[in-house]
């Protein structure tokens, strides 16, 4: 059961959106301040949140700054609710890291709807932060990389050189992409450096490592 943080200062607001959430099967915990809400979050952090943009004691895109700029709530999904109707307005919340914008007045099953579809697409990005092929499994949120069940301690650019090529899984990576992507240049004389960086990843992740192939003149595919 998702856990929703709903953040309005309009009282019949408020009630609407904690009951259609809660009959939605969601626990739900609301505040009408933002200095309710903010002591809250120090004790847990929800799976979503609900924002009301015009707060009496803090405007509702400062306090997604605030979130964004906090290790716990960088990826919290935010949904934007406010009265004000202008394109830039919408642009300015989303721009500084809102995930979705609601107008009041609004419908309750458009409420649902938006909260349904944010949490599914949170839940897929989070998911794919793991990536497995055979035997090489990489968690990129803890940053840890095992090969057959075994740990491998790769250095900054092995992961990062890594990761590029799980990501891009069956596909060839150029040797230029990989050069602009994992050391940001794309000049030639880097070459010799990402064969090395080559050499040692496939040491490093054992048998598996002939997961990693190249093609000749082209660059680089990992494949089971």
């Amino acid at each position: 059961m998702a856990f929703v943080y709903i953040v309005e200062d309009d009282k019949n607001i408020r009630e609407i959106e904690v009951i259609a959430l809660k009959n939605s099967g969601y626990e739900v915990q609301e505040f009408e301040t933002a200095g309710e809400f903010r002591k809250a979050f120090e004790e847990r952090q929800p799976d979503l949140l609900l924002l009301d943009l015009m707060l009496p004691d803090a405007d509702g895109l400062d306090i997604v700054r605030e979130l964004r700029q906090d290790k716990r709530g960088r990826e919290l999904p935010i949904i934007l609710v406010t009265a004000r109707t202008t394109e830039i307005d919408k642009v300015k919340g989303l721009d500084i890291g809102a995930d979705d914008y609601l107008t009041k007045p609004f419908g309750i099953m458009e409420l649902i709807s938006r909260v349904k579809a944010l949490l599914r697409r949170t839940s897929r990005e989070q998911n794919s932060r793991v990536l497995e092929i055979g035997t090489v499994r990489m968690d990129d949120e803890k940053h840890k990389v095992t090969a057959a069940g075994a740990d491998c301690e790769l250095t900054f650019k092995e992961y990062e050189l890594l990761k590029l090529l799980m990501t891009n899984a069956g596909i060839v990576t150029s040797r230029e992409e990989i050069l602009e992507k994992v050391w940001g240049t794309n000049f030639e004389g880097e070459s010799r450096t990402l064969d090395m960086h080559i050499k040692t990843l496939r040491q490093k992740l054992g048998e598996t490592g002939s997961l990693i192939k190249t093609v000749r003149n082209v660059g680089y595919i990992f494949s089971a």
